[in-house]
């Protein structure tokens, strides 16, 4: 199986089968996002504590399969983080669409790096950082 079938497959798992989908009861913070070019749409919760650690989120939304897949790639990654570290991972994960991110840090983004050849597909590369740019609008400043 070639790489880009395993990464299909991680896509399509996360679409299918996502981890973070519904409703969050008590969220401490709230963010909407959406691609105006596609109309997808997604909600952020996040409980964040007095910490600043995510303890846990969850989203609702619809879309194509690459914008759903990344939001719940993406917040498998930062739950358990600060919101620091998970400004930082959205940092990264935008420099690997652009192809500007080295080895080491994609192996940071960890499933996330399943969208890296995102880049090669322009239409799709909204898609892919819808979640990302939301979460870094609800965490800003934390």
């Amino acid at each position: 199986m070639e790489i880009k079938d395993i990464y299909r497959e991680i896509v399509n798992e996360h679409n299918l089968h996502p981890s973070h989908r519904g409703e969050m009861e008590n969220p401490t913070k709230v963010m909407a996002g959406v691609n105006p070019s596609c109309g997808d749409k997604l909600t952020l919760q996040f409980r964040i504590n007095d910490d600043g650690i995510i303890e846990d989120a969850m989203y609702t939304g619809s879309g194509c399969a690459v914008s759903q897949a990344s939001c719940d790639m993406m917040l498998d990654l930062v739950i358990g983080k600060t919101t620091g570290e998970a400004e930082r991972l959205a940092n990264i994960f935008t420099r690997m669409i652009k192809g500007e991110a080295s080895p080491e840090e994609l192996e940071e983004l960890e499933e996330s790096e399943a969208l890296e050849d995102i880049a090669h597909m322009p239409a799709r590369v909204k898609c892919a950082v819808l979640g990302w740019h939301t979460m870094e609008k609800l965490v800003d400043g934390d």
